[in-house]
């Protein structure tokens, strides 16, 4: 039998990461009335089942945790994934998160019945009516995979399915991209396989993990303006790095921080060493040889396509959120302008670390989630009229995301008052939740939900 529930007195935060983590201690600090699921069985998202034996962040423990409750100090400046797992494991029960949430628990739509009314169906079957739901389900698990000619007949996985070097040993390997998940494999390869080739589209900024001793995501310099950052980092590459051609790899042919850049350079020093060999873009693939566009061929037993990962929300209706080129269509960082009581935490990510970013932003979004109850009107259609843009980049940089923060903070007082002034002006229609429909997974239009 179906099991049903009303809960229109509360949000669903949907996710149990660093994101879905930080939001509920910020809603629960506010009082705002909460359920919490997460589809795992236990917390830290990525980090509890996302990543590979070995790994560490990139960003250093300063810029990567909570600003409140801050990495222990006996920590490296550059945890490992178990470091990382305990942090966040000692975050959820110091601030009593554990606590009422529910683990195992896959939403699999979550769909508008009204501005005030939401349905969310879970895989087995159970469906509740809440208010509103905070999504905060991570943007490293919807894998984007090769789309080359041909068929390769060896082993093909993507990085989020390699686990541990043996995976690796004694094989003859080709890692596609140039990411940091692409450079610790590389890397990976050159120590325990046969022999690692390393295809790349085109060129990539790599930044080193640190300068004169300091990790580079510490420096004073994210408040600056981008120019300005732009500046001091490739004057840091050319000082701590040099060309990036001497290693055999391409020039990048975009600006610094239009993607994401990768950091580290013990993937530069293994091309020095030949222990890795840069490969252009893939033409083909046949059987177990790769056919790459300058007209070479290698022969491999393992390919690992480190080609990153898609922004997906698949629970909710497509048209409510468009995502485009990785960026969510919400105002104010998490805010659609056309439903009441959906936000979208955590879909873009910092360039140099989240904690310094979501730790200020949770706090704002609970002040203004509390807020949203008295008033008309969306909060990210209010924002829209404001000005607020959407954003043009899954990257956020740091320093202007605080700024937009610090201004926010300051404008709430002014929502309330200006919702109804443009609720007064009749600007925005009557929410119609059947111009949403939920589509399967094959694009095939379901049942509307009925009230």
């Amino acid at each position: 039998m179906r099991r049903n529930s009303v809960r229109t007195d509360r949000l669903l935060v949907i996710g149990a990461g660093p994101i879905g983590l930080a939001m509920a201690d910020a809603l629960k600090q506010r009082g705002v009335a909460f359920d919490h699921v997460d589809a795992s069985d236990g917390i830290g998202g990525l980090w509890r089942h996302g990543v590979y034996q070995g790994v560490h962040i990139v960003s250093s423990k300063k810029s990567t945790g909570y600003t409140d409750y801050p990495m222990p100090a006996h920590y490296p400046d550059f945890p490992s994934s178990a470091q990382m797992l305990r942090y966040l494991e000692n975050f959820a029960r110091d601030r009593n998160l554990m606590e009422g949430l529910e683990l195992r628990r896959r939403v699999v739509r979550a769909q508008p019945l009204s501005d005030e009314s939401w349905q969310v169906t879970f895989d087995d079957g159970e469906e509740r009516t809440y208010k509103g739901v905070a999504v905060c389900n991570g943007h490293h698990w919807d894998k984007r995979e090769i789309d080359y000619p041909g068929r390769f007949t060896g082993t093909l996985i993507h990085s989020a399915e390699y686990k541990e070097p043996k995976q690796l040993a004694g094989q003859r390997v080709l890692v596609i991209g140039g990411g940091n998940s692409g450079c610790d494999i590389a890397c990976e390869s050159a120590r325990v396989g046969a022999s690692c080739d390393w295809s790349l589209r085109s060129g990539y900024w790599f930044l080193p993990k640190t300068v004169f001793g300091v990790p580079l995501t510490d420096l004073p310099i994210w408040n600056l303006p981008v120019a300005l950052q732009r500046l001091i980092l490739h004057t840091a590459v050319r000082i701590f790095i040099g060309d990036y051609r001497r290693y055999g790899l391409p020039k990048p042919g975009h600006k610094l921080f239009a993607r994401h850049p990768a950091f580290g350079t013990d993937v530069l020093n293994y091309l020095r060493q030949g222990r890795i060999k840069s490969r252009p873009d893939i033409e083909r693939l046949a059987g177990t040889k790769v056919h790459f566009v300058d007209g070479s061929v290698g022969e491999y037993d393992v390919v690992v396509a480190a080609t990153g990962f898609k922004n997906s929300i698949p629970f909710l209706p497509k048209s409510l959120v468009p995502i485009e080129n990785d960026v969510a269509h919400v105002y104010g960082g998490a805010f659609p302008a056309n439903v009441k009581n959906l936000y979208i935490v955590g879909w873009a990510q910092a360039r140099n670390g989240f904690g310094t970013i979501i730790s200020p932003a949770s706090k704002l979004y609970a002040d203004m989630i509390a807020l949203q109850d008295e008033m008309e009107l969306p909060i990210g259609f209010i924002l829209k009229w404001r000005g607020f843009k959407i954003p043009a980049s899954q990257l956020l940089d740091p320093g202007a995301t605080r700024r937009t923060i610090w201004v926010a903070r300051r404008i709430l007082p002014l929502l309330k008052r200006r919702s109804r002034l443009l609720a007064e002006k009749g600007l925005r229609e009557p929410f119609d939740p059947a111009r949403y429909p939920f589509e399967d997974e094959n694009g095939r239009i379901q049942a509307t939900l009925k009230c």
